[in-house]
């Protein structure tokens, strides 16, 4: 692993576990065992460049897996329960939500970086585009796919971020049937 890539790795759970404004930058030097010259080396616009990477990172990590799911399951009825469900088992193990928690850094940073806010948006409308595209092969029309996919990415965000405020798995368990009925009724 390099040293940007470690720096990233470790960035990214600090931002996830405090939040951007919490995290200060003498204990991501800390945490990662570099100096400051290190990390200006691979993030010479400091510290909301780091972020940005890890958004990057983040989004990444969560658009191929969940191309992989989209892949493996015939519909998306099928493919969203896997999804949900997989999102209910890392609740229940970890007590959260780690590799999907993009919500909170954009609650706290979004507005105020137009870069970040970017980099953010990204990802969802890689998730929509994903999920659209599975819809439309499910024979959706391709208005319905476009807005049955923002319903679904908004939806399973907010699931996410109810799951992790209540400290309970049931918010998912519900959109995950209500979503896999409501595509019933549409097809």
């Amino acid at each position: 692993m390099t040293t940007k890539s470690m720096i990233i790795d470790i960035s990214t759970i600090l931002f996830q576990q405090k939040g951007y404004k919490g995290v200060g930058l003498n204990e991501i030097l800390k945490e990662c065992k570099v100096t400051k010259g290190s990390l200006y080396h691979h993030f010479p616009n400091g510290k909301e460049e780091l972020l940005i990477a890890c958004l990057n990172s983040m989004s990444c990590a969560i658009t191929t897996d969940i191309v992989d799911i989209f892949k493996r399951c015939q519909s998306t009825r099928e493919a969203v329960k896997v999804m949900i469900e997989q999102l209910i088992g890392d609740f229940e193990r970890q007590g959260t939500i780690a590799g999907y928690t993009f919500t909170s850094i954009v609650s706290e940073m979004g507005s105020m970086s137009e870069p970040v806010r970017i980099a953010c948006s990204d990802l969802y409308i890689k998730m929509q585009g994903i999920y659209r595209r599975k819809l439309y092969e499910d024979g959706f029309s391709k208005e319905a796919a476009e807005s049955l996919a923002l319903m679904m990415t908004a939806t399973i965000e907010g699931g996410i971020m109810l799951c992790l405020t209540k400290k309970t798995s049931e918010p998912l368990q519900i959109i995950s049937y209500e979503l896999v009925n409501l595509l019933k009724e549409h097809q």
